[in-house]
């Protein structure tokens, strides 16, 4: 360490690096002017001056950034980030970072840039929670949108996407605690109670799809925007209908009227989500992401079942499904590849509680058990 003399005359020499340094780089000499940026730096770090470093480091990305070319600043920064992470600078880390994804993204390689904004989230949400909410927030989406773009990584794209909304109306843990308490009184056959605690998980994403505009204002991608408004009016409208049935099966008439309440808001939502996810599948000529071909449809049929259980067509679900897209042969072709479009088309030719049966071979995820539970309590009572 240096002495109070010293510490002067490195910040004096540190500060004539760093005119030197914006010198050569006005006269174009990037390398060179990265370099003797490193340095001014490097004298930083041995005072220990992080606030300055901040600053350095970001006009250092920029100088990469302007006069190299992205796998040579891709590179670089990460050399610059393992530093700044020795040092545990979380939100200098968490800026790099952010510049490390967006030129990760920009070369398609998604996995990079997956990692690094997710990692930019967690830095800041451990920086202050509370002042980077939003940020983190949207960092963990545009996390999710990249690793939803390799097919090794898709399943977490989701999960991110799903966190990034949670996270920013506060309620990511409690929708996993809930959700295990709902299985749990619906496997006890405590079916209202079953279906209150279904609502209320409703209720929270309801609360954060109204309030979807606070993180997704600051998104700038139409695909991200469309993806997260579809999912999280999927999943009210989901656990609305669920909600529904364990009142359905209950065979209680002092909850019709809720379950048509229940019932008809959520066709209306189902409608929407099916009519977003048609705006963002239909311009696209090929490569249609299967998952999204799959959401779509399992949409379509949640709204053919619901409408069977309220035995009120407001809607034919095929064909509102397929409506608009009969100049896109490819992707009407992919959308009846589904295993939920052959169900949607059983439940029109032959009714529900034969296509049940079909439906019980058909996996979905983290609702298996919720899904079995229900179509087995379907079929007792018909």
């Amino acid at each position: 360490m240096y002495n109070h003399n010293d510490n002067e005359e490195k910040q004096i020499e540190a500060i004539k690096l760093i005119d030197r340094a914006e010198t050569l780089a006005d006269k174009g000499k990037g390398d060179e002017a990265i370099k003797v940026y490193e340095k001014a730096a490097q004298i930083y770090l041995d005072l220990g001056s992080y606030l300055k470093l901040d600053e350095l480091f970001i006009r250092i990305t920029q100088i990469i950034l302007q006069f190299r070319n992205n796998i040579q600043a891709v590179y670089r920064l990460k050399s610059i980030i393992r530093k700044t992470e020795e040092l545990k600078l979380e939100e200098i880390s968490a800026k790099l970072l952010i510049q490390l994804g967006n030129i990760s993204y920009r070369m398609n390689d998604w996995e990079t840039a997956g990692e690094s904004w997710s990692k930019a989230s967690d830095y800041l949400f451990q920086t202050d929670p509370e002042e980077y909410l939003n940020l983190a927030s949207i960092l963990l989406l545009k996390a999710g949108q990249a690793y939803e773009k390799a097919p090794q990584t898709k399943d977490l794209g989701k999960d991110f996407i799903l966190r990034a909304v949670m996270k920013i109306n506060k309620f990511d843990e409690l929708y996993k605690e809930e959700e295990k308490r709902a299985l749990l009184l619906l496997k006890n056959k405590e079916l209202i109670a079953a279906s209150e605690k279904f609502y209320m998980i409703s209720s929270y994403f309801r609360k954060a799809l109204n309030n979807i505009g606070d993180l997704l204002d600051d998104a700038d991608s139409q695909e991200t925007m469309l993806n997260a408004k579809a999912r999280f009016i999927h999943f009210v409208a989901e656990y609305q209908v669920i909600s529904s049935i364990c009142l359905s099966i209950t065979n209680n008439p002092d909850f019709n009227e809720k379950i048509e309440s229940l019932g008809l808001d959520s066709i209306e939502l189902f409608k929407q989500s099916i009519s977003l996810l048609k705006e963002y599948l239909i311009p696209i000529k090929s490569d249609f992401d299967r998952e999204i071909v799959l959401r779509i449809t399992f949409d379509a049929m949640l709204l053919a079942i619901i409408q069977r259980i309220l035995n009120a067509e407001k809607i034919p679900p095929k064909d509102f499904l397929l409506s608009d897209m009969e100049k896109n042969k490819a992707l009407v072709k992919a959308i009846k590849k589904s295993p939920y479009f052959d169900i949607v088309e059983k439940i029109e030719k032959i009714g529900l509680t034969e296509a049940l049966q079909d439906l019980l071979k058909v996996h979905l995820g983290h609702f298996e058990k919720i899904k079995n539970t229900l179509i087995n309590y379907i079929l007792d009572n018909q």
